[in-house]
C-alpha cells in the first residue's frame, strides 16, 4: 500500500481535476461511473491515510505478552549485570570505574542488547519526545566504553510502557561518578553548567527498548526519577572550561585519556601504533575539511541528532559512516546547513586517510576478538589443558 503522505497527495490531485459533471455521474449509471468509482476509491484511501496520520501510531498500542516477557527478561539481565560489575562505590573510585568499563565494553549483556547506532543524552524535559530531544548518535563501543561506566547501579529497576513512543522504558536507579579526574570524562561535561549539574544529580538511567527490534535504541540519564540517587553525591566544582575539548596535562599526556585508544585496545595489540598514527593523519584531514566545526560536544549547528568526531574513540566509532557521507557529498555543510561538498583534492585526501584508518582499525579489532576467543577456549579447557594454549593456540 502507498505511504499515507502519497495517498494524500493523490487525493488532492484528484480533487483538483474532478469535473462537476463527473461528480454528478456518481449518482448515475453510465460510461463515466468506472472512472468516478476509481477516483472515489482513491479519496477513500486518502481519507484513511489522513486518519492514520492524525491518530496514535499503531505501534503505540499495548505490547503483546511475548514482547513484555522479552523486555522483562532483558531488563533483569542488564540490571543484574550492572549491579555486579558497576556497583555503588565512591564517586572518585578509579579502580571501580575501570572494572565497570572493562566489563561493559566486553561481551556484556548490555552491549548485546544495543542497536548498532544508539541515541544518548540527558532527559532535560520528560515531556519532550525522543524526536524533539537533542541526542547524540553513538556506536556501542563509545557508549559502553566511555559514557555508561560513569554511572553506578544497585540493581533496582522498573519496566514501563511508553505509549507515546511505542517503546518500553527500562528505568535503572543510578548515581554519577563526579569525583573522577577530568581525564576520565569523554570531554569536559562542565563546558555547560546545566549539563554538569544534570550529570551530578542523575538518579535514573533510561534504556528505551524497541520490541520490534528486540534491542535498545536510545539511552538517557535523568534527574527526574522517582527515587534519590543510589549514593549521595557531594557537589564538585569542575575546572574552568577553556574551549579545548582535548588538552595536555602537566605530565605531557594528552587528555582525556579515556578517549585514547589505549584502554579500549590492549596495550599489547600489535596494531595499536598503526591505529594511533593513522588516526592522527585522518584527524588532520577532518580539521582541514571543517568537520570539527560542527561535530563537537557544544553542537554549534544545534543538530537534533549529533555525531561526535573530536576524539580518537569517537572518530573510530563513526569512521564508516563518515566515509560514506563524504563520498556521497553529504558533509560538510555550510552555515545554512546546506551540503557543501569538498573540492576534489581535499575529498580524495580525506577519503584516502580515512580508509587507511578504517582498515588498520578493523585489523586491531579482529586481533582483539581473537584474544577474546582464545581466552574463552582457555577457560573452557580448564586449568590443566589450558597450559597448552599459553603461547597461543596449540598446534594440531
Amino acid at each position: 500500500m502507498p505511504r499515507p503522505q502519497a495517498l494524500l497527495e493523490a487525493v488532492l490531485h484528484e480533487l483538483r481535476v474532478l469535473e462537476p459533471q463527473e461528480a454528478t455521474a456518481m449518482h448515475r449509471f453510465g460510461g463515466t461511473v468506472a472512472l468516478t468509482v476509481l477516483r472515489a476509491a482513491t479519496v477513500l484511501l486518502a481519507l484513511m491515510a489522513l486518519a492514520s496520520l492524525s491518530a496514535p501510531a499503531a505501534f503505540g498500542a499495548a505490547p503483546k505478552a511475548s514482547e513484555q516477557a522479552q523486555v522483562d527478561q532483558a531488563a533483569a539481565q542488564v540490571a543484574g549485570e550492572l549491579a555486579r560489575i558497576c556497583p555503588v562505590a565512591d564517586a572518585g573510585d578509579e579502580p571501580a570505574l575501570n572494572d565497570c568499563r572493562a566489563g561493559l565494553y566486553g561481551d556484556s549483556q548490555l552491549r548485546r542488547h544495543l542497536q548498532k547506532i544508539v541515541l544518548w543524552g540527558r532527559q532535560a524535559d520528560p515531556g519532550r519526545t525522543l524526536k524533539e530531544t537533542g541526542l547524540t548518535q553513538f556506536a556501542p563501543d563509545v557508549l559502553t566504553g566511555m559514557y555508561l561506566p560513569l554511572f553506578m547501579f544497585n540493581g533496582d529497576y522498573v519496566v514501563q510502557w511508553h505509549e507515546g513512543e511505542g517503546l518500553h522504558q527500562i528505568r535503572l536507579r543510578t548515581a554519577f561518578r563526579n569525583g573522577l579526574a577530568p581525564g576520565h570524562f569523554p570531554y569536559p561535561f562542565w563546558h555547560e553548567a546545566e549539563k554538569w549539574s544534570m550529570y551530578e544529580n542523575a538518579n535514573e538511567l533510561i534504556l528505551w527498548w524497541d520490541a520490534r527490534a528486540a534491542s535498545i535504541k536510545a539511552a538517557q540519564f535523568t534527574m527526574h526519577g522517582a527515587n534519590p540517587p543510589v549514593r549521595a553525591v557531594a557537589r564538585v566544582k569542575p575546572p574552568a572550561f577553556d574551549g579545548q575539548w582535548r588538552w595536555t596535562d602537566d605530565g605531557g599526556r594528552t587528555q582525556p585519556a579515556v578517549s585514547a585508544f589505549v584502554g579500549l585496545l590492549r596495550r599489547d595489540n600489535p596494531h595499536l601504533p598503526q591505529v594511533e598514527a593513522a588516526y592522527r593523519n585522518f584527524a588532520l584531514r577532518l580539521r582541514e575539511g571543517q568537520c570539527m566545526d560542527c561535530h563537537v560536544p557544544n553542537n554549534p549547528d544545534k543538530m537534533t541528532k549529533l555525531v561526535l568526531l573530536q576524539t580518537p574513540v569517537h572518530a573510530a566509532a563513526e569512521i564508516k559512516r563518515v566515509l560514506k557521507s563524504v563520498l556521497e557529498d553529504r558533509m560538510p555543510r555550510d552555515d545554512a546547513g546546506i551540503e557543501q561538498p569538498l573540492d576534489a583534492r581535499a575529498k580524495a585526501t580525506l577519503l584516502a586517510e580515512g580508509a587507511a584508518f578504517d582498515r588498520v582499525l578493523d585489523q586491531a579489532r579482529q586481533w582483539e576478538a581473537g584474544q577474546v576467543a582464545l581466552a574463552s577456549v582457555r577457560t573452557k579447557a580448564g586449568p590443566i589443558a589450558a597450559s597448552v594454549f599459553r603461547n597461543g593456540l596449540a598446534p594440531r
